[in-house]
């Protein structure tokens, strides 16, 4: 980081610095939990003190790529079909690096590590990694690779207590220190107080008095989606005015839309796709309800909760430090999902308590998760970084 003098009129001498430039990798830039936080940590972040660069791989999954570009960041593909071709972009990675004088790598997820952590030695820049998911949820090459190359990077964030302690029981090394950093919500940007333009209600013709329930994901089996429709249908018969929308897309997609065929769910299920502005449809919802089998800390959750939704889940992964029970929401054991029927019909006949929640999960998101606190948590690890080498 160069420091340079300036000489103003007034014969008083300046300091001004360079801004640092940092490459984020990951694998794609779709609409997952971790890519979807890179446009929106990089509004908070200092960009006076900063420069971001973002390196990804998976060119059809870009969709994140405007927001980023729109927000100051600098974004490259590196096109790979899968992950050995991710590998074998590491020598373009480390030109790109020396090119642009990167004095930070920060990887996200496995492979985008494996391949960071490969740069790193070879440049001698240093290499933070974060970690969004638990060890024994990735496959056997994968799991193995990751450890193998852990230990040759400065530092690890790890987005939930719950995936800290996974990291720390697969893994027995002493160094990179493991620092849990939660995932955080722009609260200004997903607030209840938010002006949205759209009626969603309206548009699918769902009543304004209502109860809506919702879900928004990538659909993948680890979201028991199917699991989720079975839930909506029990709870439709319980409450005939309930209404319930997917925001969601993904390459289980026909298999969901089979399920949902066959629970007759045509009528009060409304598959909406995937959307760029999610906001409207939170608005349009009273609960927020997952059946997940495992999960990090998932943003859209997060988001739900800022939004004025009250949540409802399976106590998967990082959810438990997210939802108290009978406090800000429902939590459920992660092996009996169905156990949201039951309890979402207490609340459903009591809407007033909908809201009450609601309001608690606000406040959680405020007090422990706002984006700002994230940010800040995260410059603190880069200047402890940066200060070490200088």
């Amino acid at each position: 980081m160069k420091t340079v003098l300036k000489q103003h009129s007034d014969n008083v001498v300046l300091k001004a610095t360079r801004s640092v430039p940092v490459l984020h990798i990951i694998k794609s830039l779709g609409r997952g939990g971790a890519e979807t936080l890179l446009p929106e940590t990089l509004h908070q972040h200092n960009k006076q003190k900063y420069q971001f660069h973002y390196i990804y791989f998976l060119p059809w999954k870009y969709q994140m790529v405007g927001a980023i570009e729109k927000a100051g960041g600098t974004v490259t593909c590196l096109s790979a079909k899968n992950n050995i071709a991710i590998l074998r972009k590491v020598f373009q990675i480390v030109r790109y690096v020396k090119k642009h004088k990167i004095q930070l790598i920060h990887c996200h997820l496995p492979w985008a590590g494996i391949v960071g952590r490969l740069v790193g030695i070879l440049t001698g820049v240093p290499v933070i990694y974060t970690e969004h998911n638990k060890w024994e949820r990735y496959h056997k090459l994968t799991y193995w690779l990751n450890k193998f190359s852990f230990s040759s990077q400065q530092k690890v964030i790890a987005v939930s207590g719950d995936v800290a302690k996974s990291i720390q029981s697969h893994y027995k090394g002493h160094n990179p220190q493991v620092q849990v950093v939660a995932n955080g919500v722009d609260i200004k940007k997903f607030s209840p107080e938010v002006i949205i333009d759209r009626d969603v209600r309206k548009e699918l013709g769902i009543p304004a008095s209502a109860t809506v329930i919702g879900l928004a994901c990538v659909f993948r089996k680890q979201k028991r989606v199917p699991v989720w429709l079975e839930i909506a249908q029990k709870l439709r018969s319980q409450f005939s005015g309930t209404h319930f929308i997917i925001v969601g897309d993904g390459v289980l997609k026909d298999e969901i839309q089979t399920k949902a065929n066959e629970l007759n769910t045509h009528d009060y299920v409304h598959f909406v796709g995937m959307q760029t502005e999610i906001r409207p449809y939170l608005k349009a919802m009273d609960v927020f309800m997952m059946s997940s089998e495992f999960e990090g800390l998932p943003i859209a959750l997060m988001e739900a909760m800022s939004m004025g939704c009250m949540p409802a889940s399976t106590s998967a992964g990082g959810i438990g430090e997210l939802i108290n029970d009978n406090v800000n929401g429902v939590l459920v054991p992660v092996n009996e999902p169905m156990q949201l029927v039951s309890r979402l019909s207490d609340y459903l006949s009591s809407p007033g308590e909908i809201k009450a929640k609601a309001v608690a999960a606000r406040e959680t998101i405020v007090k422990g998760f706002s984006m700002q606190k994230m940010v800040s948590e995260i410059e603190t690890i880069y200047d402890n970084i940066l200060n070490q080498r200088s």
